[in-house]
């Protein structure tokens, strides 16, 4: 069986991206000829050395009719590669297999954003393409119900599989390893960190956390990992693009995010996989995949609640009341969330497929 992955790129990025980079490895690690279709491959990353690459340009298009460019031309790529199953990791109408990281429908709905022609196309492939699956692989029962609710997708279509953390890669350390990173990063002894990682700080919730600290006698330091914000002071401060983002949740005391939509939200997973725990809005899809321990949840865009959450959980730091990150990590993730498991869950989803059950 010959199995077909598209993405918009194979390159080191957020999202469905770096999710597609994850199955790329987890695949040929399983030995399975995979095709990856994508408009721009990263011949720098090993990945891209990994699959049979299939590059469809869209270049030439403005950026609103590429996709729908990208959906058409793919059909005929995968028929000429002899692809057996093809899992899309982006908007595609051709997918046996579709990866559902986040609705737009649902994004509108979630940020109050009126619709625009250009959203009307998104959603009309989004349509079609789950019209078209044979199987909607669902990153979170959060992305189950919108599908259920906006889409009208049938519930025996849906699979929910929380999408794969490297596990090799987000762990925790000990004290000396701890100590080192707070110092290289300029956090002091008596600093209660907040790691804010973001490249979208509206979309994140910056202004509801920098209102919910507003005024607070509390050592809280919001540490804004990413893009730069517009402004920073003695509470809000910049450390960078952090690339080893492993390095920063470890140095942290919480790692923070107060989205207005986020459809799973694997910062959450990976903050605990390396024992930071996370104040998150109840909205983030990985709430349902973290343990009760290891988070702290507060309703969203409700900065009353979010001031209280944080107090709650600053103040049992401040005591003593936290585990060690090697405690914290303990059981933290409520799935399995290695990529092998998650790949081998996807061949059995294309195998059953492909047998035409």
């Amino acid at each position: 069986m010959k199995i077909g992955l598209s993405s918009n790129a194979l390159k080191h990025s957020g999202g469905l991206e770096r999710y597609a980079m994850d199955l790329v490895r987890g695949f040929a690690a399983a030995g399975v000829e995979l095709a990856f279709f994508a408009r721009r491959f990263d011949m720098s990353v090993p990945e891209s050395r990994m699959v049979e690459a299939h590059r469809i340009n869209v270049s030439f298009l403005p950026g609103k009719l590429r996709d729908r460019w990208f959906s058409w031309r793919l059909r005929r790529a995968r028929r000429a590669a002899k692809v057996d199953v093809l899992i899309g990791c982006n908007r595609v109408d051709s997918s046996e297999i579709a990866i559902c990281g986040g609705t737009h429908l649902g994004f509108l709905r979630a940020t109050g954003r009126p619709a625009k022609p250009s959203d009307h196309w998104q959603i009309a492939l989004e349509r079609s393409q789950y019209e078209q699956a044979k199987v909607i692989v669902a990153h979170s029962h959060l992305m189950h119900d919108e599908l259920r609710e906006l889409y009208d997708v049938p519930e025996a279509k849906i699979r929910v599989l929380y999408p794969p953390v490297d596990g090799a890669r987000f762990t925790p350390v000990d004290a000396t390893a701890r100590a080192a990173l707070r110092r290289k990063f300029g956090f002091a002894d008596h600093e209660i960190v907040l790691l804010f990682p973001s490249s979208s700080h509206e979309r994140k919730g910056l202004p509801l956390i920098e209102a919910a600290l507003r005024d607070t006698s509390l050592p809280v330091v919001l540490a804004v990992a990413g893009r730069p914000p517009a402004r920073t002071s003695e509470r809000v401060r910049y450390i960078g693009y952090v690339k080893e983002i492993e390095d920063g949740y470890r140095a942290a005391d919480f790692t923070i995010l107060a989205s207005k939509y986020e459809p799973f939200g694997l910062v959450g997973v990976e903050s605990v996989m390396c024992g930071t725990p996370v104040i998150f809005p109840s909205s983030i899809g990985c709430c349902d995949a973290i343990a009760q321990h290891a988070k702290y949840v507060f309703t969203p865009d409700d900065e009353a609640d979010l001031r209280a959450t944080l107090e709650h959980a600053v103040t049992a730091r401040l005591n003593g009341c936290a585990p060690q990150q090697s405690d914290m990590a303990r059981n933290a993730v409520l799935y399995d969330a290695s990529v092998a498991g998650h790949v081998d869950a996807l061949l059995a989803l294309a195998t059953r497929i492909r047998a035409g059950n």
